[in-house]
């Protein structure tokens, strides 16, 4: 276990330092098409979490200059204006709204969602993109560890409970989660709460990473047939606040050889252009192309084998009913 540990450590840092950096994307983008980002999306609604700053502005502010409704989800009510303000600025899209939600709540993206739906329109992408890495322990007013609930447990309310919305806009219907190359060093595990008695937020981070690559792949066997494509991705090593705040060191150590905002965000505005015979739903994605969701020999396959019992776990948690017991599409 720790030599695995160990490999995987080192195996991430090497393929990380020459695929994950901006010389990573500037060699990747070699390869880009740029006929893929000429795409409009007039008459489509596309709601972002954490769209206020980071890869969830360049996302939203993507989508928005290419004529989509943009809804941008986020806990602040003045950065989220300040970001809504600057993105109709730049794109010249006046069809940008602001949504308040606190997503470490479980009980708040009820009622958001619930509020949402009420307008019954069509919901053609949802980007799963907040999230955060706390590296102390802290548990929510709900009794979750903040690192699973605004992670986990929130990506998974919020695609549920927008599940009816996204079969409006079927069959191009897509959800895009955004992880994180660091799942590669870690398996799934059903300690969802991190009952170990040191806690590691870095750990938890990961764990919680791989758990959304897992939780896509489940999606698209679940949802089959339905019109909604699942796609997690990896926007590498970006330069955002976000990275700044919980990897100072990180950010440092590196400055200049990170990604952009924009660069981060460029695959998730991709999977969202793209027609969907061109993209395998439940698969991974890093620079517009699909990815390997495991190491050589980390050990971490296997895990994957969890997610049944992650899910349970995870209904149970944001006492959800079960797929077949879910509202059907009105």
């Amino acid at each position: 276990m720790f030599l695995q540990r160990a490999w995987r450590q080192v195996a991430f840092g090497v393929y990380g330092f020459t695929q994950f950096t901006k010389s990573g994307f500037q060699e990747h983008s070699k390869k880009f098409k740029a006929e893929d980002m000429q795409v409009q999306m007039e008459g489509k609604n596309c709601l972002v979490t954490g769209g206020n700053s980071g890869i969830g502005f360049a996302a939203a502010e993507g989508l928005a200059s290419r004529g989509a409704t943009v809804y941008i989800v986020c806990r602040n009510k003045e950065k989220g204006e300040a970001a809504l303000s600057k993105i109709q600025s730049t794109t010249g899209n006046k069809n940008i709204h602001l949504e308040i939600c606190d997503l470490s709540s479980i009980s708040e993206v009820k009622s958001f969602a619930s509020r949402f739906s009420s307008e019954n329109k069509p919901l053609h992408v949802l980007v799963n993109n907040a999230g955060l890495l706390e590296h102390n322990r802290v548990t929510t007013s709900e009794g979750l560890e903040l690192n699973l609930a605004v992670n986990v447990a929130a990506t998974f309310a919020m695609t549920e409970l927008m599940r009816p919305l996204l079969e409006k806009a079927a069959p191009d219907a897509r959800v895009i989660t955004v992880s994180s190359g660091g799942m590669y060093m870690a398996p799934l595990s059903t300690d969802l709460q991190y009952s170990e008695p040191k806690f590691d937020g870095m750990t938890q981070y990961t764990r919680n990473k791989r758990i959304q690559v897992a939780l896509t792949e489940k999606w698209s066997q679940i949802y089959d047939g339905k019109g909604i494509g699942f796609y997690s991705m990896h926007p590498g090593w970006a330069q955002t606040p976000g990275v700044a705040k919980s990897l100072p060191t990180f950010s440092d150590k590196l400055s200049g050889m990170l990604r952009t905002s924009e660069e981060g965000a460029d695959t998730v505005v991709w999977l969202a252009l793209q027609p969907k015979e061109k993209l395998v739903s439940g698969a991974f994605y890093f620079d517009r192309a699909e990815a390997p969701k495991h190491l050589a020999l980390a050990g971490t396959w296997s895990s994957h084998s969890l997610i049944d019992t992650i899910v349970d776990n995870l209904r149970s948690i944001c006492s959800l009913p079960s797929s077949t017991e879910a509202p059907a599409n009105q």
